[in-house]
């Protein structure tokens, strides 16, 4: 969720200071971190993705309307832990480039992305995924199974659990609040990702609206799509590697109940509700993420670090 709102808080975070935001020192950790950004061709379309670290692969996989710079923050951190990371635009995201509406089925997604970790020759690694991105990392987990050490829910995923009254309340209201076309809808977005909201300018806010008018058909048949996902991880979900749910508590997209649904159906499977935290707790708690991530990882389900822990 929230691409444009993710890159936007990002651009103001840098631009205004970073006093008067609650995920300030992860966002500072950007600035001094290196990040490299590539595009390969992948599937008949070009895919940028951006990689920070070196050690065991984690491959960071977006939600819906999202992009891969929301990843910035905890790939530094995991890059201080000793871990490679790579975050892709899934394909119709960011700047990916030359896909067909088809490719934006999840199933094309996993087979796009696999195609991906091959050209890249990542034979072997960790995933997580955040919302949309959850579902893509589960399927991916299930039909390759060999290439995944485990798999991190870092915020709810779809297809577990319904939209949350919240979602629910604005779409009966005749208000997509993923596709915002006035200022109202902009910050009603806002206020559905974050715990605390941060403050953009109303110039800023007209300008992103104006993308979000523009490429509004784009917008709406990709939510037509994967709302036709909205119970995919209920049908079938047979994943046997080591598997870590987070959730936040206060998430106002997918409500923290469906963490014990998920955990349920995932024998042997560590979760994490964390408190004041939303359904972008890696944007705004990445470093509460990072820690019990990395502690996860740590902790014999994935290969050890080249170093030790993230710096505080």
């Amino acid at each position: 969720m929230g691409k444009i709102i993710v890159k936007l808080v990002l651009a103001v975070i840098f631009s205004c200071g970073l006093n008067s935001y609650s995920f300030a020192d992860s966002a500072s950790r950007i600035q001094s971190c290196e990040i490299a950004t590539n595009t390969i061709g992948v599937g008949g379309g070009t895919i940028p993705y951006i990689t920070a670290g070196k050690g065991p692969h984690v491959v960071l996989l977006h939600g819906l309307f999202a992009e891969k710079e929301q990843w910035q923050s905890l790939m530094c951190l995991l890059s201080e832990a000793g871990y490679a990371t790579i975050a892709p635009d899934l394909p119709g995201y960011g700047k990916s480039n030359g896909f067909t509406i088809v490719d934006y089925t999840l199933e094309n997604q996993v087979k796009i992305i696999h195609e991906l970790m091959n050209i890249l020759r990542i034979n072997k690694f960790d995933i997580a995924g955040n919302s949309m991105g959850g579902a893509i990392a589960a399927l991916y987990t299930q039909l390759h199974s060999p290439q995944v050490r485990s798999i991190a829910f870092i915020g709810a995923p779809l297809g577990i659990i319904d939209w949350a009254n919240s979602v629910k309340n604005a779409i009966y209201h005749g208000i997509n609040p993923f596709i915002p076309i006035n200022e109202r809808q902009f910050d009603l977005e806002l206020s559905l990702l974050f715990i605390n909201p941060p403050q953009i300018p109303r110039d800023a806010k007209e300008e992103e609206i104006k993308s979000y008018i523009t490429r509004n058909r784009h917008y709406q048949q990709v939510w037509d799509i994967v709302n036709l996902y909205d119970d995919v991880l209920l049908k079938s979900l047979f994943i046997k590697v080591p598997t870590l749910i987070l959730w936040g508590k206060d998430d106002k997209i997918f409500n923290v109940i469906g963490a014990d649904r998920l955990q349920s159906r995932i024998p042997d499977s560590m979760m994490l509700k964390l408190p004041n935290a939303g359904h972008l707790l890696h944007v705004e708690n990445a470093d509460e993420v990072a820690l019990t991530y990395v502690k996860f990882l740590q902790s014999g389900r994935g290969d050890p670090p080249k170093k030790g822990a993230i710096k505080k």
